[in-house]
């Protein structure tokens, strides 16, 4: 494929996202994560901002010029709307000509191609519905700061080709299950005999007794346990075979929608209600790259790590991390006892939020991308990262970059370093993107704490393995948690590293509230002074602030691959490419 670089005479462009109508600006919002997404994985150099990029797809024979608005150090660049000629090219041609350009040059059967043109297209057209309910929304309306990141993803992951891709899911049935869309519903309850009931718990309580704590206004039959369902999921399972023989059995009674109102998080199959647990609800729908089913070795390994933190690993995490919580998915059940899923597996998890002011805030939401009113004009504050960093600027008087370098510092202390030092002590990783880590903002709109939430992403680095079996005797037995150090270095090294640390400073960048190179020598010095204190991490940091180039996951190679990422070999799960290394050419 050819690149060029040429200089425009007009600019700078408007912003895509204010376009006045929302499908117009969902459908550039989409085109500019799948060419952020393209440039990055494909090592496309891209020019200055205020210049144009030229791409040549010479598979369709489509050359597009790419308005550069924002280029970023790490990858986060903003772009306008691409054009074909003098005339704008919408997301299905862009989708078609970038698909087709790996599908060739890498051999792949061309439906694969087809799949992800699909994907993108339908992510699309869902991005424009949420624009264009948010703009319709009457003005203060704000839920309690917990829901209010988990439901701001409206464009989805910055360097997804199809980040609200649910193509199996009715409009209707979206309406209600998209947080996007301040969607809430019932949960779907089943009446489960109690010899079919799978399930554990960390502290070995009975998974029957708190499935009635969590069963609200459900009205289950007497000795009988209720099982909940996300309520997409529950149509889908009757037609299981395993579910079927079940019910033909007399074993389990579907009772249909009861209880309270529950909203779905950013994840979509995780829902919340303050006050009461959250639960991860198995979701076949294929969403992004993976169809969402709970597996019963990943909700294992969530007890395993919850009795693991029970022991003295958890001890010296709050003693020494007091603003710092793993949210624990201590519990599972399901119906069926036979040890294969039936899709009606759910994790009961830590739900420390009760709606107040202090509540964490999902990091993804915090950098989330708002649109504008729909009159042309862009919103008062473009993330709730940017009506922090203003408050940040206000009451501590501080100018712009400075509350940026604070807010970074701070993010660092309470979220970052934690997770460092619990790896370099114990050899104990875990998989930090945006989506996976809350923080809490002080009344100046600084962080003041951090979570960490789900048990799918848990490693033991092997070198410690036998050291946190004496703490946990049978830690790793039947289930995929030790690996080499080397690969666990490599894999926090792209959610910590790549994903969380540099992508908060590419969000800073592209909000329009820092300079990247200043952010990142902040981000270099604080992993410097982390180095010299804990010998233990030489390994991970070594790696992220020296080498030339990390491993970085590639949502676009993966997309047109068509792999589901929950399943096979946790190796060969996702696609990753060489990162060329920001934090190492800060240094030069």
């Amino acid at each position: 494929m050819n690149v060029t670089v040429n200089m425009t005479e007009s600019g700078p462009w408007p912003d895509p996202l204010d376009f006045s109508d929302p499908h117009r600006a969902g459908e550039a919002a989409a085109t500019e994560a799948l060419l952020r997404a393209y440039v990055r994985e494909n090592a496309i150099p891209v020019p200055s901002e205020g210049e144009e990029l030229t791409l040549d797809f010479p598979a369709s024979g489509v050359r597009l010029r790419v308005p550069v608005r924002h280029r970023s150090a790490t990858g986060w660049h903003r772009f306008g709307e691409p054009r074909v000629g003098d005339d704008p090219a919408g997301a299905a041609l862009v989708a078609t000509a970038a698909v087709r350009e790996s599908v060739v040059r890498r051999r792949l059967p061309h439906h694969l191609g087809s799949d992800a043109v699909a994907r993108v297209l339908d992510s699309a057209r869902r991005t424009g519905t949420h624009l264009a309910r948010r703009r319709a929304e009457p003005d203060g309306r704000r839920p309690e700061p917990f829901l209010e990141a988990e439901q701001a993803l409206l464009l989805g992951h910055p360097f997804h080709p199809a980040p609200k891709s649910r193509q199996e899911a009715s409009d209707g049935e979206v309406g209600a299950y998209s947080p996007e869309l301040r969607g809430a519903f019932r949960l779907h309850w089943f009446a489960a005999d109690p010899a079919v009931l799978a399930g554990e718990s960390a502290d070995g309580r009975d998974p029957a007794g708190l499935l009635r704590e969590l069963a609200e206004g459900v009205d289950a039959p007497e000795g009988t346990v209720p099982i909940p369902a996300h309520p997409w999921q529950a149509r889908e399972v009757l037609a299981r075979p395993e579910v079927a023989a079940l019910v033909e059995a007399g074993l389990l009674r579907p009772l249909g929608p009861s209880g309270p109102a529950w909203y779905p998080t950013s994840s979509l199959r995780t829902v919340y209600r303050p006050q009461a647990a959250m639960l991860k609800l198995s979701l076949g729908m294929k969403i992004t790259n993976s169809r969402r089913n709970n597996l019963r070795s990943e909700m294992s390994l969530g007890v395993r790590a919850a009795r693991l933190l029970a022991t003295g690993v958890g001890d010296w995490l709050r003693a020494e991390h007091p603003r710092f919580t793993i949210l624990r998915d201590h519990a599972w059940v399901s119906a069926g006892a036979s040890g294969a899923e039936t899709g009606l597996e759910t994790a009961i998890r830590d739900n420390p939020f009760g709606g107040g002011p202090g509540d964490g805030r999902c990091v993804a939401g915090l950098l989330a991308e708002r649109t504008g009113p729909g009159d042309g004009t862009p919103p008062r504050h473009r993330a709730l990262l940017s009506a922090a960093v203003a408050r940040v600027c206000r009451i501590h008087r501080l100018s712009a970059a400075d509350a940026c370098a604070r807010w970074l510092e701070r993010y660092l202390d309470v979220l970052a370093v934690p997770l460092i030092r619990l790896q370099a002590r114990y050899g104990v990783a875990l998989e930090p993107h945006h989506q996976n880590t809350l923080v809490s903002l002080d009344g100046t709109g600084l962080p003041s704490a951090g979570w960490y939430r789900d048990s799918q992403g848990y490693y033991v680095a092997a070198s410690r393995a036998d050291e946190l079996d004496r703490l946990l005797p049978g830690l790793s037995d039947g289930l995929e948690l030790v690996f080499d150090d080397d690969f666990v270095d490599e894999r926090v090294a792209y959610y910590l590293g790549v994903n969380n640390l540099l992508g908060l400073v590419g969000a800073f960048g592209a909000l329009g509230l820092a300079d990247e190179v200043g952010l990142l020598r902040v981000l270099r010095a604080a992993l410097e002074r982390l180095r010299t204190a804990e010998p233990g991490a030489k390994g991970l940091l070594e790696r992220l602030l020296d080498a030339p180039a990390l491993r970085c996951k590639g949502n676009f190679l993966t997309c047109v691959d068509g792999l589901d990422e929950l399943v096979g070999d946790v190796h060969t799960q996702s696609v990753y490419f060489d990162f060329p290394n920001p934090l190492a050419e800060v240094q030069r």
